[in-house]
């Protein structure tokens, strides 16, 4: 495996995400408290977190948890389920126990930088990129022209980060027909399932209706628990689960027994956190419809099908880099320009900038982005 190249989100994030007064492109849902968590907990799921042993936990995770998670599924069981420090250390391991350098994949762009500096550190791959012009979605006779014989995986993402599309139902079983025919795994981010405006339609998750599907979930995004660092991936072969737990042995070894017992009761009362999250993108999209017509000359619009996060074009003379930058410096007000979205795969958007949505407190960052356009029109 060759060297990783920077994470240029999460270097970004890390120079301005706690130091911008007004964080407009966060891609997690409003959290919560751990009293507040806790105060949706039975009398026996609050004993069994505060009277946990503090020593080492499974591998695979906790069992009663791992169960809790397949039951968000539709076909899945605990065994079919190994959990994970968070999201990025499951897309660690499965890009690094499905690809040799042998192999071929290929991914969607843009997209989380991850999905493709990890198979490109592996093997060649190839990039797929979604049709702005058409909803963002995919083009599957893409994916179809760019298989080749020993492509292994094809990596997408639903609601996608950043657009915030949803593949039609169609095309996404059009590709899962596509992928069975050559026998190649998808590897579907689904970590913003669940999560959007009240009537979002959702794709079924790819462990339940594919065989060499790997679903990737964690609590950090659509349940807005981000410091609980608890992912996973749901499968339904177990050998390939059990080559990533091998993995994990070099990794985290095994995930925070407090987390975990967390985890498992905000699991339990998922819809709650599910309508608790989406009632704040409703609350929201109507804001960022208002701002947008209120700048039509500046910007274009469209509207996300799911997650609490959207791609909106910039139309400014100076760009949207030196936008985004000028409106972080003078005005604290943080977005994500397109430039972070940049692939080696193709080109990607180079006019866009990602917007959030999905934590309270939005009207005042609104403000101060209305005040700084104004003052620099």
């Amino acid at each position: 495996m060759t060297t990783l190249p920077d994470f240029r989100l999460e270097a970004h994030f890390s120079k301005w995400e706690f130091k911008a007064k007004h964080h407009l492109t966060a891609s997690d849902a409003q959290s919560m408290g751990l009293k507040d968590l806790l105060a949706l907990a039975t009398p026996d799921q609050r004993a069994e977190y505060e009277d946990m042993w503090l020593g080492y936990t499974e591998t695979y995770g906790a069992p009663d948890l791992r169960a809790v998670i397949a039951g968000t599924y539709a076909a899945q069981t605990a065994d079919d389920v190994l959990c994970f420090a968070g999201a990025s250390e499951g897309i660690f391991a499965a890009n690094t126990v499905l690809l040799d350098k042998d192999s071929h994949a290929i991914v969607v762009t843009p997209n989380y930088q991850s999905h493709e500096t990890m198979p490109l550190a592996i093997c060649e791959t190839t990039g797929v990129p979604m049709d702005p012009d058409d909803n963002w979605s995919l083009d599957i006779d893409r994916i179809k022209a760019a298989i080749r014989p020993n492509t292994k995986l094809v990596t997408i993402n639903f609601p996608h980060n950043p657009t915030g599309a949803i593949l039609p139902l169609d095309r996404y079983m059009a590709l899962i027909d596509l992928c069975r025919q050559h026998g190649i795994w998808i590897f579907h981010d689904e970590i913003f399932n669940g999560l959007g405006e009240t009537g979002a339609r959702h794709l079924p998750f790819i462990a339940d209706v594919y065989e060499r599907g790997l679903s990737l979930g964690v609590m950090s995004k659509s349940y807005g628990l981000p410091g609980l660092r608890i992912g996973w991936i749901a499968c339904q072969d177990r050998a390939v689960l059990q080559k990533m737990e091998r993995l994990k042995h070099y990794l985290s070894i095994c995930n925070s027994g407090p987390s975990e017992r967390l985890a498992k009761i905000a699991l339990l009362h998922k819809e709650t956190l599910l309508a608790r999250t989406c009632a704040v993108v409703d609350e929201n999209l109507p804001k960022w419809d208002a701002f947008f017509a209120r700048h039509s000359d500046l910007f274009d619009w469209q509207r996300p099908d799911g997650s609490c996060m959207a791609f909106p074009r910039y139309k400014g003379p100076e760009g949207v880099e030196a936008f985004a930058q000028n409106l972080v410096e003078k005005s604290g007000v943080l977005v994500l320009p397109s430039t972070i979205y940049s692939s080696e795969l193709g080109p990607t958007p180079t006019d866009r900038f990602r917007i959030g949505f999905g934590r309270v407190g939005l009207d005042e960052g609104l403000a101060a982005m209305d005040a700084h356009i104004m003052a620099n029109r």
